[in-house]
């Protein structure tokens, strides 16, 4: 099994195992798309870009408060939430919710998602 097929794996795991996530990616810092679980109608590019810039400002306004390095990045929206979280190696986390998602649990189900994203890359 290929890289990309173990991570979109993962993410698909990600997914069946909270039903609060309705969707979910692996993004380069760099705004590269590197495997994906979104619904056909989301452009995987602009979901990219974007969370990369949100990334980048969210980096540089933790460092100017002085409240160290970014450790994630939460959107809430009146239709649910984007959460991003470092998956290391200069990748991120991003999932989507409902706006009733309980964030502890999804905090909880991102971070070991990302322990097994650490071990295919």
């Amino acid at each position: 099994m290929s890289r990309v097929q173990q991570l979109n794996k993962i993410l698909r795991a990600l997914q069946s195992g909270s039903p609060d996530v309705e969707a979910s990616a692996l993004i380069s810092e760099d705004g590269l798309m590197i495997a994906s679980a979104l619904p056909a109608h989301i452009e995987e590019g602009r979901v990219a870009g974007m969370s990369a810039t949100l990334l980048s400002l969210g980096t540089r306004a933790s460092l100017e408060l002085e409240r160290g390095d970014v450790r994630e990045v939460l959107v809430r929206g009146t239709e649910g939430y984007v959460v991003m979280l470092s998956a290391g190696q200069g990748t991120l986390l991003m999932v989507l919710t409902n706006s009733v998602a309980k964030l502890g649990l999804i905090f909880l189900d991102m971070r070991r998602a990302v322990d097994d994203i650490k071990s295919v890359l």
